[in-house]
């Protein structure tokens, strides 16, 4: 268990590492969250992609918004970015609550599982919240505020999100199929 005084869970997996790993043995960090229950493997190798080559600090996850309503509801967080020449992926420039960008093209669901270089990790932490996180309640912008590189690999696939009472219900219903019990 990590402390609980933690502003976000960068800052919980940053300590989950330097206790497991203190010699820093592991040069990338991933970070699952718990209200992803459907995420597939092989989404976190896709996470890892972008820190194969050089230039990324952290990376992350995204897929195109294919329902109408997503695209304005503010639990499901847009990434805006620009194409990585080569491959099925973005630069973040910046990540929202809101419809972003405006205009015709597509929007991309953020998915929330992240990968860091350990030393970006240990940067990213000993930042304090920026004001851009502390508005949207999105931490990937308190790096984005200090020069930091997200890069975005997009994914044919958006796990369920679990945000709202009706998604965990809906998320129980899935798992619940899936394991049904035994008799």
């Amino acid at each position: 268990m990590t402390r609980p005084d933690h502003a976000s869970g960068s800052d919980r997996i940053f300590e989950a590492v330097t206790r497991v790993d203190p010699n820093a043995e592991a040069s990338l960090v991933v970070n699952l969250q718990g209200d992803l229950p459907t995420l597939e493997p092989h989404l976190i190798e896709a996470c890892l992609a972008p820190l194969a080559t050089e230039g990324a600090d952290i990376a992350t996850l995204a897929g195109e918004i294919r329902e109408p309503g997503e695209r304005t509801n503010p639990n499901v967080v847009k990434v805006v970015g620009t194409p990585v020449s080569g491959a099925r992926r973005l630069r973040a420039l910046y990540f929202t609550r809101s419809t972003a960008p405006y205009g015709e093209g597509p929007l991309y669901h953020h998915i929330g599982i992240y990968a860091y270089r350990r030393e970006a990790l240990a940067r990213f932490v000993a930042l304090k919240p920026s004001a851009l996180e502390r508005r949207e309640k999105l931490e990937q912008l308190r790096a984005l505020e200090a020069g930091m590189r997200i890069d975005v690999e997009i994914v044919d696939t958006v796990p369920l999100g679990v945000d709202t009472p009706a998604e965990l219900e809906r998320a129980r219903r899935l798992i619940g199929s899936a394991y049904p019990p035994a008799s």
